[in-house]
Protein backbone atom coordinates (compact mmCIF):
# COMPACT_ATOMS: atom_id res chain seq x y z
CA UNK A 1 0.00 0.00 0.00
CA UNK A 2 1.28 3.47 -0.89
CA UNK A 3 0.28 6.89 0.32
CA UNK A 4 -2.71 8.39 -1.54
CA UNK A 5 -2.58 12.05 -0.72
CA UNK A 6 -5.83 13.81 0.09
CA UNK A 7 -5.21 16.26 -2.72
CA UNK A 8 -5.93 13.48 -5.18
CA UNK A 9 -9.48 13.23 -3.89
CA UNK A 10 -10.11 16.87 -4.70
CA UNK A 11 -8.57 16.77 -8.19
CA UNK A 12 -10.74 17.82 -11.17
CA UNK A 13 -12.55 15.05 -13.02
CA UNK A 14 -10.44 15.49 -16.13
CA UNK A 15 -7.28 15.02 -14.06
CA UNK A 16 -8.45 11.90 -12.28
CA UNK A 17 -9.50 10.42 -15.63
CA UNK A 18 -5.98 10.97 -16.90
CA UNK A 19 -4.66 9.12 -13.86
CA UNK A 20 -6.63 5.92 -14.28
CA UNK A 21 -4.48 2.85 -13.49
CA UNK A 22 -2.20 1.92 -16.33
CA UNK A 23 -2.50 5.20 -18.18
CA UNK A 24 0.86 6.61 -17.11
CA UNK A 25 2.99 3.56 -17.84
CA UNK A 26 1.10 2.84 -21.05
CA UNK A 27 1.70 6.38 -22.30
CA UNK A 28 5.38 6.25 -21.41
CA UNK A 29 5.89 2.81 -22.94
CA UNK A 30 4.32 4.04 -26.18
CA UNK A 31 7.05 6.71 -26.39
CA UNK A 32 9.94 4.44 -25.40
CA UNK A 33 12.04 2.78 -28.12
CA UNK A 34 12.22 -1.03 -27.98
CA UNK A 35 15.14 -2.60 -26.14
CA UNK A 36 18.24 -2.68 -28.36
CA UNK A 37 20.13 -5.81 -29.32
CA UNK A 38 22.90 -6.21 -26.73
CA UNK A 39 24.19 -9.59 -27.88
CA UNK A 40 27.65 -8.24 -28.85
CA UNK A 41 30.00 -5.90 -27.03
CA UNK A 42 30.09 -3.70 -30.12
CA UNK A 43 26.32 -3.29 -29.77
CA UNK A 44 26.70 -2.50 -26.07
CA UNK A 45 29.34 0.17 -26.71
CA UNK A 46 27.12 1.70 -29.37
CA UNK A 47 24.57 2.55 -26.65
CA UNK A 48 26.92 5.12 -25.11
CA UNK A 49 27.27 8.61 -26.67
CA UNK A 50 30.96 8.80 -25.71
CA UNK A 51 33.31 10.87 -27.84
CA UNK A 52 35.06 8.30 -30.09
CA UNK A 53 38.13 10.50 -30.33
CA UNK A 54 39.05 9.43 -26.80
CA UNK A 55 39.65 6.11 -25.06
CA UNK A 56 37.59 6.17 -21.88
CA UNK A 57 39.30 4.34 -19.00
CA UNK A 58 37.64 6.29 -16.15
CA UNK A 59 33.99 5.44 -16.77
CA UNK A 60 33.69 4.07 -13.23
CA UNK A 61 33.74 7.68 -11.95
CA UNK A 62 30.30 8.57 -13.29
CA UNK A 63 28.48 6.88 -16.13
CA UNK A 64 27.62 8.15 -19.56
CA UNK A 65 23.89 7.47 -19.90
CA UNK A 66 23.42 4.59 -22.37
CA UNK A 67 20.60 4.89 -24.90
CA UNK A 68 17.96 2.84 -23.00
CA UNK A 69 18.55 4.87 -19.85
CA UNK A 70 18.55 8.18 -21.68
CA UNK A 71 15.32 7.23 -23.46
CA UNK A 72 13.69 6.49 -20.09
CA UNK A 73 14.92 9.78 -18.64
CA UNK A 74 13.61 11.68 -21.65
CA UNK A 75 10.23 9.95 -21.50
CA UNK A 76 9.72 10.70 -17.82
CA UNK A 77 10.95 14.28 -18.27
CA UNK A 78 8.50 14.91 -21.10
CA UNK A 79 5.67 13.48 -19.01
CA UNK A 80 6.59 15.64 -16.01
CA UNK A 81 6.97 18.76 -18.15
CA UNK A 82 3.60 18.18 -19.82
CA UNK A 83 1.75 17.60 -16.56
CA UNK A 84 3.96 17.93 -13.46
CA UNK A 85 1.32 17.37 -10.79
CA UNK A 86 -0.43 14.44 -12.44
CA UNK A 87 2.77 12.60 -13.35
CA UNK A 88 4.63 12.97 -10.05
CA UNK A 89 1.55 12.51 -7.88
CA UNK A 90 0.52 9.38 -9.72
CA UNK A 91 4.03 7.99 -10.18
CA UNK A 92 4.85 8.37 -6.48
CA UNK A 93 1.59 7.76 -4.66
CA UNK A 94 -0.60 5.46 -6.75
CA UNK A 95 -1.10 1.77 -6.02
CA UNK A 96 -0.23 -1.09 -8.30
CA UNK A 97 1.81 -1.12 -11.49
CA UNK A 98 1.76 2.65 -11.97
CA UNK A 99 3.74 3.31 -8.79
CA UNK A 100 7.12 4.02 -10.31
CA UNK A 101 8.97 4.06 -6.98
CA UNK A 102 7.83 0.48 -6.41
CA UNK A 103 8.75 -0.48 -9.98
CA UNK A 104 12.32 0.73 -9.42
CA UNK A 105 12.53 -1.19 -6.13
CA UNK A 106 11.35 -4.33 -7.90
CA UNK A 107 13.94 -4.06 -10.70
CA UNK A 108 16.75 -3.37 -8.24
CA UNK A 109 15.64 -6.20 -5.94
CA UNK A 110 15.59 -8.66 -8.84
CA UNK A 111 19.25 -7.87 -9.55
CA UNK A 112 20.24 -8.00 -5.87
CA UNK A 113 18.38 -11.24 -5.18
CA UNK A 114 16.35 -9.36 -2.59
CA UNK A 115 12.81 -8.36 -1.70
CA UNK A 116 11.60 -5.02 -3.17
CA UNK A 117 10.52 -3.76 0.25
CA UNK A 118 14.09 -4.13 1.54
CA UNK A 119 15.56 -1.72 -1.03
CA UNK A 120 16.01 1.91 0.02
CA UNK A 121 16.46 4.38 -2.86
CA UNK A 122 19.05 7.12 -2.23
CA UNK A 123 21.08 9.59 -4.27
CA UNK A 124 24.56 8.07 -3.96
CA UNK A 125 26.88 5.94 -1.85
CA UNK A 126 27.71 8.77 0.55
CA UNK A 127 24.05 9.34 1.39
CA UNK A 128 23.51 5.62 1.91
CA UNK A 129 26.48 5.26 4.26
CA UNK A 130 25.35 8.32 6.22
CA UNK A 131 21.79 7.03 6.59
CA UNK A 132 23.09 3.74 7.97
CA UNK A 133 25.77 4.98 10.35
CA UNK A 134 23.71 7.89 11.67
CA UNK A 135 20.72 5.56 12.00
CA UNK A 136 22.52 2.91 14.06
CA UNK A 137 21.72 2.96 17.80
CA UNK A 138 25.34 3.54 18.83
CA UNK A 139 26.00 4.21 22.51
CA UNK A 140 28.80 5.92 24.38
CA UNK A 141 31.82 3.63 24.37
CA UNK A 142 30.70 1.58 21.36
CA UNK A 143 33.28 1.15 18.62
CA UNK A 144 32.95 1.18 14.85
CA UNK A 145 35.90 -0.60 13.26
CA UNK A 146 36.89 0.21 9.67
CA UNK A 147 40.12 0.06 7.69
CA UNK A 148 42.86 2.49 6.78
CA UNK A 149 42.07 1.83 3.12
CA UNK A 150 38.48 3.13 2.92
CA UNK A 151 37.33 6.18 0.98
CA UNK A 152 36.84 9.65 2.46
CA UNK A 153 33.03 9.26 2.35
CA UNK A 154 33.14 6.05 4.38
CA UNK A 155 35.55 7.38 6.99
CA UNK A 156 33.67 10.65 7.40
CA UNK A 157 30.26 8.97 7.59
CA UNK A 158 31.57 6.95 10.52
CA UNK A 159 33.36 9.86 12.20
CA UNK A 160 30.31 12.11 12.13
CA UNK A 161 28.08 9.34 13.49
CA UNK A 162 30.35 8.33 16.37
CA UNK A 163 30.91 11.95 17.37
CA UNK A 164 27.17 12.43 17.76
CA UNK A 165 26.74 9.19 19.72
CA UNK A 166 29.80 9.50 21.97
CA UNK A 167 31.14 6.31 20.41
CA UNK A 168 34.56 5.83 18.84
CA UNK A 169 36.00 5.01 15.44
CA UNK A 170 39.10 2.88 14.94
CA UNK A 171 40.95 1.97 11.75
CA UNK A 172 43.13 -1.06 11.07
CA UNK A 173 45.17 -2.03 7.98
CA UNK A 174 44.15 -5.23 6.23
CA UNK A 175 47.38 -5.53 4.24
CA UNK A 176 50.70 -3.86 3.61
CA UNK A 177 50.59 -4.41 -0.14
CA UNK A 178 47.23 -4.96 -1.79
CA UNK A 179 48.86 -6.77 -4.71
CA UNK A 180 50.09 -9.59 -2.46
CA UNK A 181 47.11 -9.82 -0.10
CA UNK A 182 45.22 -13.10 0.22
CA UNK A 183 41.78 -13.99 1.47
CA UNK A 184 43.30 -15.64 4.53
CA UNK A 185 45.61 -12.74 5.38
CA UNK A 186 42.82 -10.16 5.04
CA UNK A 187 40.47 -12.11 7.30
CA UNK A 188 43.23 -12.70 9.85
CA UNK A 189 44.07 -8.98 9.98
CA UNK A 190 40.44 -7.97 10.38
CA UNK A 191 39.69 -10.49 13.13
CA UNK A 192 42.83 -9.42 14.99
CA UNK A 193 41.62 -5.83 14.90
CA UNK A 194 38.27 -6.50 16.57
CA UNK A 195 38.16 -5.25 20.14
CA UNK A 196 35.86 -5.85 23.13
CA UNK A 197 33.82 -2.70 22.34
CA UNK A 198 33.53 -3.29 18.59
CA UNK A 199 29.88 -3.33 17.54
CA UNK A 200 30.05 -2.47 13.85
CA UNK A 201 32.54 -3.26 11.08
CA UNK A 202 32.71 -1.07 7.98
CA UNK A 203 34.38 -2.38 4.82
CA UNK A 204 34.76 -1.43 1.19
CA UNK A 205 34.09 -4.17 -1.35
CA UNK A 206 36.27 -2.92 -4.24
CA UNK A 207 38.83 -0.30 -3.24
CA UNK A 208 39.17 2.67 -5.56
CA UNK A 209 42.66 3.23 -4.14
CA UNK A 210 44.36 -0.07 -4.99
CA UNK A 211 41.69 -1.94 -6.95
CA UNK A 212 41.60 -4.87 -4.51
CA UNK A 213 38.25 -6.62 -4.13
CA UNK A 214 37.72 -7.82 -0.57
CA UNK A 215 36.28 -11.34 -0.15
CA UNK A 216 33.15 -10.04 1.57
CA UNK A 217 31.36 -13.38 1.56
CA UNK A 218 34.25 -15.11 3.33
CA UNK A 219 34.77 -12.19 5.70
CA UNK A 220 31.08 -12.18 6.67
CA UNK A 221 31.23 -15.91 7.40
CA UNK A 222 34.34 -15.44 9.55
CA UNK A 223 32.68 -12.65 11.52
CA UNK A 224 29.65 -14.84 12.19
CA UNK A 225 31.83 -17.77 13.27
CA UNK A 226 33.97 -15.84 15.74
CA UNK A 227 33.17 -16.06 19.46
CA UNK A 228 31.65 -13.07 21.18
CA UNK A 229 28.68 -10.80 20.51
CA UNK A 230 27.50 -10.52 16.88
CA UNK A 231 28.79 -7.62 14.84
CA UNK A 232 27.01 -5.61 12.16
CA UNK A 233 28.80 -5.46 8.79
CA UNK A 234 28.34 -2.34 6.65
CA UNK A 235 29.69 -2.51 3.09
CA UNK A 236 30.44 0.26 0.61
CA UNK A 237 29.77 -1.75 -2.53
CA UNK A 238 29.74 0.87 -5.27
CA UNK A 239 32.63 -0.51 -7.35
CA UNK A 240 31.49 -4.12 -7.07
CA UNK A 241 27.86 -3.54 -8.02
CA UNK A 242 27.61 -4.01 -11.79
CA UNK A 243 31.16 -5.27 -12.26
CA UNK A 244 31.07 -8.64 -10.48
CA UNK A 245 28.94 -11.75 -10.63
CA UNK A 246 27.71 -11.71 -7.04
CA UNK A 247 24.24 -11.76 -5.48
CA UNK A 248 24.30 -8.91 -2.99
CA UNK A 249 21.54 -10.22 -0.73
CA UNK A 250 23.52 -13.40 -0.07
CA UNK A 251 26.96 -11.82 0.49
CA UNK A 252 26.46 -11.92 4.25
CA UNK A 253 26.69 -8.20 4.99
CA UNK A 254 24.02 -6.46 7.07
CA UNK A 255 23.93 -3.19 5.12
CA UNK A 256 25.00 -2.74 1.51
CA UNK A 257 25.37 0.84 0.26
CA UNK A 258 26.11 1.82 -3.34
CA UNK A 259 25.62 4.50 -5.91
CA UNK A 260 24.12 3.13 -9.10
CA UNK A 261 25.49 5.80 -11.47
CA UNK A 262 28.83 4.07 -11.94
CA UNK A 263 29.13 0.44 -13.10
CA UNK A 264 25.33 0.01 -13.24
CA UNK A 265 24.96 2.90 -15.76
CA UNK A 266 21.96 4.29 -13.87
CA UNK A 267 21.11 7.99 -14.12
CA UNK A 268 23.45 10.33 -12.34
CA UNK A 269 22.46 10.98 -8.74
CA UNK A 270 20.95 7.58 -7.95
CA UNK A 271 21.86 4.96 -5.36
CA UNK A 272 20.58 2.32 -2.98
CA UNK A 273 20.91 0.70 0.40
CA UNK A 274 19.92 -2.93 0.92
CA UNK A 275 19.30 -4.58 4.28
CA UNK A 276 17.03 -7.26 5.70
CA UNK A 277 13.82 -6.30 7.50
CA UNK A 278 15.42 -7.04 10.88
CA UNK A 279 18.36 -4.78 10.13
CA UNK A 280 16.15 -1.96 8.85
CA UNK A 281 14.25 -2.19 12.14
CA UNK A 282 17.48 -1.40 14.05
CA UNK A 283 17.84 2.03 12.45
CA UNK A 284 16.46 5.44 13.36
CA UNK A 285 15.31 7.49 10.36
CA UNK A 286 17.01 10.84 9.76
CA UNK A 287 14.91 12.45 7.02
CA UNK A 288 11.10 12.44 6.67
CA UNK A 289 10.02 9.86 4.11
CA UNK A 290 7.58 10.42 1.26
CA UNK A 291 7.16 6.71 0.59
CA UNK A 292 6.35 5.16 3.98
CA UNK A 293 2.63 4.97 4.71
CA UNK A 294 3.15 4.23 8.41
CA UNK A 295 5.10 7.42 9.04
CA UNK A 296 2.61 9.50 7.08
CA UNK A 297 -0.46 8.10 8.83
CA UNK A 298 1.18 8.53 12.24
CA UNK A 299 1.79 12.19 11.40
CA UNK A 300 -1.85 12.60 10.44
CA UNK A 301 -2.86 11.24 13.84
CA UNK A 302 -0.31 13.43 15.60
CA UNK A 303 1.71 10.54 17.04
CA UNK A 304 5.11 8.96 16.44
CA UNK A 305 5.21 5.85 14.21
CA UNK A 306 4.70 2.67 16.24
CA UNK A 307 5.73 0.21 13.53
CA UNK A 308 9.36 -0.88 12.90
CA UNK A 309 11.63 1.12 10.62
CA UNK A 310 11.62 -0.08 7.00
CA UNK A 311 13.62 0.65 3.88
CA UNK A 312 10.90 3.05 2.72
CA UNK A 313 10.98 4.91 6.02
CA UNK A 314 14.75 5.36 5.67
CA UNK A 315 14.46 6.59 2.07
CA UNK A 316 14.97 10.39 2.08
CA UNK A 317 11.80 12.29 1.27
CA UNK A 318 11.44 15.65 -0.39
CA UNK A 319 11.21 16.13 -4.12
CA UNK A 320 13.85 14.52 -6.31
CA UNK A 321 14.85 14.46 -9.97
CA UNK A 322 12.15 11.86 -10.56
CA UNK A 323 13.03 11.34 -14.21
CA UNK A 324 16.45 10.13 -13.03
CA UNK A 325 15.22 8.09 -10.07
CA UNK A 326 12.52 6.31 -12.10
CA UNK A 327 14.86 5.64 -15.04
CA UNK A 328 17.08 3.60 -12.70
CA UNK A 329 14.83 0.67 -13.59
CA UNK A 330 15.93 0.94 -17.23
CA UNK A 331 19.60 0.58 -16.23
CA UNK A 332 18.92 -2.53 -14.17
CA UNK A 333 16.85 -3.98 -17.03
CA UNK A 334 19.77 -3.31 -19.37
CA UNK A 335 22.11 -5.24 -17.06
CA UNK A 336 19.62 -8.07 -16.81
CA UNK A 337 19.46 -8.20 -20.61
CA UNK A 338 23.26 -8.29 -20.91
CA UNK A 339 23.54 -10.90 -18.14
CA UNK A 340 25.42 -10.35 -14.88
CA UNK A 341 27.81 -13.28 -15.38
CA UNK A 342 28.54 -12.21 -18.95
CA UNK A 343 29.21 -8.60 -17.89
CA UNK A 344 31.51 -9.67 -15.06
CA UNK A 345 33.41 -12.05 -17.35
CA UNK A 346 33.98 -9.31 -19.92
CA UNK A 347 35.23 -6.83 -17.32
CA UNK A 348 37.49 -9.48 -15.83
CA UNK A 349 38.86 -10.39 -19.28
CA UNK A 350 39.79 -6.77 -20.09
CA UNK A 351 41.25 -6.13 -16.64
CA UNK A 352 43.30 -9.34 -16.72
CA UNK A 353 44.69 -8.21 -20.06
CA UNK A 354 45.51 -4.77 -18.66
CA UNK A 355 47.21 -6.14 -15.54
CA UNK A 356 49.24 -8.66 -17.51
CA UNK A 357 50.42 -5.97 -19.90
CA UNK A 358 51.41 -3.56 -17.14
CA UNK A 359 53.07 -6.29 -15.06
CA UNK A 360 55.31 -7.15 -18.00
CA UNK A 361 56.83 -3.67 -17.79
CA UNK A 362 59.77 -3.70 -15.34
CA UNK A 363 59.27 0.01 -14.62
CA UNK A 364 55.65 -0.43 -13.53
CA UNK A 365 54.58 -1.43 -10.03
CA UNK A 366 51.11 -2.96 -10.00
CA UNK A 367 49.08 -2.40 -6.83
CA UNK A 368 46.00 -4.40 -7.84
CA UNK A 369 46.06 -8.17 -7.20
CA UNK A 370 46.55 -10.25 -10.34
CA UNK A 371 43.88 -12.64 -9.11
CA UNK A 372 40.47 -12.03 -10.62
CA UNK A 373 38.96 -13.24 -7.35
CA UNK A 374 40.55 -10.34 -5.48
CA UNK A 375 40.03 -7.61 -8.08
CA UNK A 376 37.32 -6.25 -10.34
CA UNK A 377 37.31 -3.32 -12.76
CA UNK A 378 40.07 -1.04 -11.45
CA UNK A 379 43.80 -1.35 -12.10
CA UNK A 380 46.10 0.82 -9.93
CA UNK A 381 49.79 1.22 -10.71
CA UNK A 382 52.87 3.39 -10.45
CA UNK A 383 55.51 4.19 -13.06
CA UNK A 384 59.06 4.40 -11.80
CA UNK A 385 60.27 8.00 -11.71
CA UNK A 386 56.96 9.49 -12.96
CA UNK A 387 54.37 10.97 -10.59
CA UNK A 388 50.86 9.48 -10.94
CA UNK A 389 49.37 12.82 -11.97
CA UNK A 390 52.04 13.12 -14.68
CA UNK A 391 51.26 9.61 -15.92
CA UNK A 392 47.61 10.60 -16.27
CA UNK A 393 48.56 13.87 -17.98
CA UNK A 394 50.75 12.09 -20.52
CA UNK A 395 48.03 9.50 -21.18
CA UNK A 396 45.58 12.35 -21.74
CA UNK A 397 47.97 13.82 -24.31
CA UNK A 398 47.60 10.50 -26.13
CA UNK A 399 43.78 10.77 -25.88
CA UNK A 400 43.56 8.12 -23.19
CA UNK A 401 41.44 9.17 -20.21
CA UNK A 402 42.83 7.70 -17.00
CA UNK A 403 42.65 8.94 -13.41
CA UNK A 404 44.50 9.19 -10.13
CA UNK A 405 43.16 7.78 -6.87
CA UNK A 406 41.99 10.55 -4.47
CA UNK A 407 43.87 9.38 -1.38
CA UNK A 408 46.84 10.60 0.67
CA UNK A 409 48.94 8.03 -1.22
CA UNK A 410 47.84 8.18 -4.82
CA UNK A 411 48.28 5.91 -7.83
CA UNK A 412 47.45 6.08 -11.50
CA UNK A 413 44.39 4.07 -12.53
CA UNK A 414 43.07 2.44 -15.68
CA UNK A 415 39.58 0.93 -15.49
CA UNK A 416 38.73 -1.21 -18.53
CA UNK A 417 34.96 -1.55 -18.77
CA UNK A 418 32.20 -2.42 -21.23
CA UNK A 419 32.88 0.76 -23.21
CA UNK A 420 36.41 -0.43 -24.02
CA UNK A 421 37.87 -2.91 -26.48
CA UNK A 422 40.79 -5.29 -26.24
CA UNK A 423 42.62 -3.14 -28.79
CA UNK A 424 42.17 -0.08 -26.60
CA UNK A 425 43.61 -1.93 -23.62
CA UNK A 426 46.67 -2.83 -25.69
CA UNK A 427 47.06 0.81 -26.75
CA UNK A 428 46.81 2.00 -23.14
CA UNK A 429 49.44 -0.52 -22.01
CA UNK A 430 51.75 0.54 -24.87
CA UNK A 431 51.24 4.19 -23.91
CA UNK A 432 52.30 3.46 -20.32
CA UNK A 433 55.39 1.68 -21.68
CA UNK A 434 56.25 4.78 -23.71
CA UNK A 435 55.77 7.01 -20.67
CA UNK A 436 57.98 4.74 -18.57
CA UNK A 437 60.76 5.09 -21.11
Amino acid sequence: MRITRRGMLAAPAALTTALLPGSLLAALEAETPPAPDLSTWEAVRAQFPLDPAWMHFASFFIASHPAPVQAAIDGYRRAIDRNPFATVEHGMFSEGADNLHVQVQAEVADYLGARPQDVCLTGNTTTGLTLVYQGLPLRAGDEVLCTTHDHYSHHESIRLAVERAGARMRMVPLFGEAATATTESVIEALLAGIGPRTRVVGLTWVHSSSGIRLPIREIAAALRARPGPPLLLVVDGVHGLGSTDETVATLGCDYFCAGTHKWMFSPRGTGLVWASADNWARLRPLIPSFTDVGQYLAWERGVAPSTPTTADRMSPGGFHAYEHQWATAAAFRMHRQMGRARVAARIRELNDQCKAGLAANPKVKLHTPMSGELSAGLVSFEVEGVAPAEVVRQLLARRIIASTSPYAITYARLAPSLVNTSEEVDRAVRAVREISG
